[in-house]
């Protein structure tokens, strides 16, 4: 049927307004896009806005972060100067009765112990007084404020005089005490803040070869400028213008009090380990580190040791008593006896391997107690489940470095040849590097090639009044082997009667210590980077046996490529793989807990250091800092844990320095199975081109302007050496010198 106009018309006019209603929806759209793409452009330019709101956040974030940073900067030196002020006015009101006394190690802090005065009233409620009450003890210049170096403390080791007899020679001076006197002095002893840290056996000897003192009226107890050598338990206050009465003891049976604890019961558990099949054909420092883990429990008698059916994952060793072994054949029978067990013998070795089940009952059968040493399987696995693989890969490790060193050091080992047959008269002096009471560091040109050198002179008679002749004799030995590109090097030695000279490699980039003054704080990278270069030289020392025991800033040179080199081995020591030494030394912030307590120490205590280093590099602060070096190792011996960590240190730095801050040695990252490598692999390195530092391709975070090898103005401006020449020493300790 066809359509007729008027329908045509009718069905055009009903597409023509589908057709606008359509472009009214399109323009409807259209408005409702534009209004979008507005709110998207208001979006994006909000964004804009508040990244830059958020970026200059951050900005004042870090300017306030700087400015907290000064403040505590400032609130230390107003600390040390009121201390100071403190002290002196303490000095004054005691009208010089006591004098302030410099240490020269820890035990030169002379601890009050005041008991009754002449009336017989108590003078104070606490039996224990820290130094800053009625003594005030000035310690071995710390700082006095924050920009000031910090000295190294070094205590006269006892070590020496068992080296060549038997400790059971060198006897202790017991002096007899009523009851009443030993629990006064014990009690005094337990609530001392350090001396608590002790072990009991430690404790009744120091009371027991405590002796007393008498000082008549007006007597100066200790004089300014003494060299103290006595811990002091008084029995009348210090200010008392009668007679005062103390109880001390000196340093040097301190000493071999704490030496000989340790050395006692290292030997001893030695002696047991090495005894049980589980032990042979392990490495001795290996069983050594076990030694650290090791645990002594002591039993009643007829107290359970282990019980028959219970799990187990620990093994015993009997030290000191005698135990019975019974077994029952079900858990509802009689156990009955089967053997004793005495010195020696050990039992639970099973569970070194995998938990086990007990198949018998130990119990306690002595009068007197029984003591067990007792090792967890964890400890176990961690230090002796594959340490064969594990020394194999430490041999080959040392092997690339090794190679590495010796394409490096080419150039160095050609400079020694030329310094063959020089005298010391053909250096010439450029000017000063630094200054201690040892004596100067000297830039000095060789007049044959004008090659430029640091010359370290020590005066004899300083190095013999403090006894660092070992310390000295120890520092060339070990710098004259070194050959790492992270150690300076040592290239040849010289003496007359008043001084010794050692000519050193010079780094004309500064100390570390004064780039970390200018900066306040480094970043991450610049620490991890300084940070590497001291684990690679660390790395080559324990390689070699050596510990270091002062690391810190003031100690690591900046060489003219701004790479980092360690300095001043006056207190590292060649003790040997797997072994132990006793000397108290280092800086206070730096040293570890064993060290403080005298427990012996090996590389472990290096690590510790490594910690440190990393908290004060990203920070501007080490992590334990006191008024003095004993408040200084009260904080260390709190932990770790105990320490708020600033914003500044990222999670990550912050997990690795709790890692290679633990309180035992036996848990600090580095000294386990994996060994250094353990702390290379840490997340806090991930990414960082080992291999490229160790080739030297490394770009440093900061490259020092040298003008040429004659170049001071990285260092500190020191006045010319204007002190007489010391006494000639002619001892002839220094003969191989």
């Amino acid at each position: 049927m066809s359509l007729t106009l008027h329908d045509l018309r009718v069905s055009l006019r009903d597409k023509t307004k589908t057709i606008e209603d359509l472009e009214r929806k399109l323009n409807h759209f259209r408005s409702e896009l534009d209004d979008k793409d507005t709110i998207l452009k208001e979006i994006e330019i909000n964004l804009i806005k508040k990244d830059e709101i958020i970026s200059l956040k951050d900005k004042l974030i870090k300017e306030k972060d700087s400015y907290i940073l000064k403040l505590e900067s400032e609130l230390y030196n107003l600390q040390q100067e009121f201390n100071k002020y403190k002290e002196n006015a303490h000095k004054h009101a005691t009208n010089g009765v006591v004098s302030e006394v410099k240490t020269n190690g820890i035990l030169k802090n002379h601890t009050n112990i005041i008991n009754k005065n002449p009336n017989g009233t108590a003078n104070n409620s606490n039996p224990i007084k820290s130094t800053s009450t009625t003594t005030e003890v000035k310690h071995l210049q710390l700082p006095t404020n924050f920009k000031s170096k910090r000295i190294a403390i070094s205590g006269e080791s006892a070590q020496n005089r068992f080296n060549n007899r038997s400790k059971d020679i060198v006897s202790l001076k017991e002096h007899a005490k009523s009851q009443e006197t030993i629990e006064f002095l014990t009690n005094s002893i337990y609530e001392n803040d350090f001396m608590k840290n002790l072990e009991p056996d430690q404790i009744d000897s120091i009371v027991n070869c405590m002796h007393p003192v008498e000082f008549p009226k007006d007597s100066i107890i200790i004089r300014e400028g003494d060299v103290g050598n006595s811990v002091y338990a008084i029995e009348a206050s210090i200010r008392a213008l009668s007679l005062c009465k103390l109880w001390a003891i000196d340093r040097n049976t301190f000493q071999v009090i704490m030496m000989r604890s340790g050395i006692e019961k290292y030997e001893e558990y030695m002696e047991l380990l090495k005894n049980i099949p589980n032990f042979q054909g392990i490495r001795e420092d290996i069983i050594s580190k076990l030694i650290d883990k090791i645990d002594e429990c002591t039993y009643n008698m007829n107290d359970f040791i282990i019980r028959q059916y219970a799990k187990g994952d620990t093994f015993y060793i009997i030290s000191k008593g005698r135990a019975k072994v019974t077994k029952s054949s079900s858990k509802w029978d009689t156990p009955k006896f089967i053997k004793y067990l005495n010195r020696g013998e050990y039992f639970g070795e099973n569970a070194l391997q995998g938990e086990e089940t007990r198949a018998f009952n130990v119990v306690a059968d002595d009068p007197n107690g029984v003591t067990c040493l007792v090792l967890d399987r964890q400890y176990y696995n961690q230090l002796v489940t594959g340490c064969e693989l594990s020394n194999l890969k430490r041999v080959e490790s040392i092997k690339m470095y090794k190679r590495a060193q010796t394409q490096l050091l080419t150039v160095e080992d050609d400079e020694e040849l030329d310094l063959v047959g020089i005298r010391l008269a053909e250096f010439e002096v450029l000017g000063t590097l630094g200054v201690g009471g040892f004596g100067r560091v000297e830039l000095v040109r060789n007049s044959r090639d004008l090659r430029t050198y640091a010359l370290k002179i020590l005066k004899k008679q300083y190095v013999v009044q403090t006894k660092q002749q070992d310390h000295v004799l120890n520092e060339r030995n070990i710098m004259l082997e070194a050959r790492s590109n992270f150690i300076s090097r040592l290239y040849k030695t010289f003496k007359d009667r008043k001084y010794l000279y050692l000519l050193l490699e010079v780094c004309l980039g500064g100390e570390l210590w004064s780039l970390l003054r200018e900066k306040g704080s480094f970043e991450e990278f610049d620490t991890k980077f300084y940070t590497a270069c001291v684990v690679e030289a660390l790395s080559y020392l324990h390689s070699k046996g050596i510990v270091y025991r002062d690391l810190k800033p003031e100690n690591i040179m900046i060489d003219a490529k701004g790479y980092c080199k360690l300095v001043d081995f006056g207190f590292a020591k060649k003790i040997g793989i797997g072994k132990k030494t006793w000397t108290f030394c280092g800086t206070p912030e730096y040293v570890a807990p064993e060290i403080i307590l005298n427990k012996g120490h090996d590389i472990g205590a290096d690590y510790w250091s490594v910690g440190i280093l990393i908290y004060e590099l990203l920070s501007g602060n080490p992590p334990f800092s006191g008024n003095d070096p004993m408040s200084t190792y009260n904080l260390i011996l709190k932990g770790i844990e105990a320490v708020d960590f600033p914003r500044k240190i990222p999670k990550i730095a912050g997990s690795l320095i709790k890692r290679l801050c633990r309180e035992n040695a036996v848990d600090r990252l580095g000294y386990q199975r994996g060994g250094i490598k353990d702390v290379q692999k840490h997340r806090w390195f991930e990414g960082f081109s080992w291999e490229n530092l160790r080739n030297g391709t490394l770009d440093p975070p900061y490259i020092p302007k040298v003008l040429d090898n004659t170049d001071l103005n990285n260092f500190d401006k020191y006045p010319e050496n204007d002190e007489p020449d010391p006494e000639d020493d002619l001892t002839g300790w220094d003969f191989s010198f």
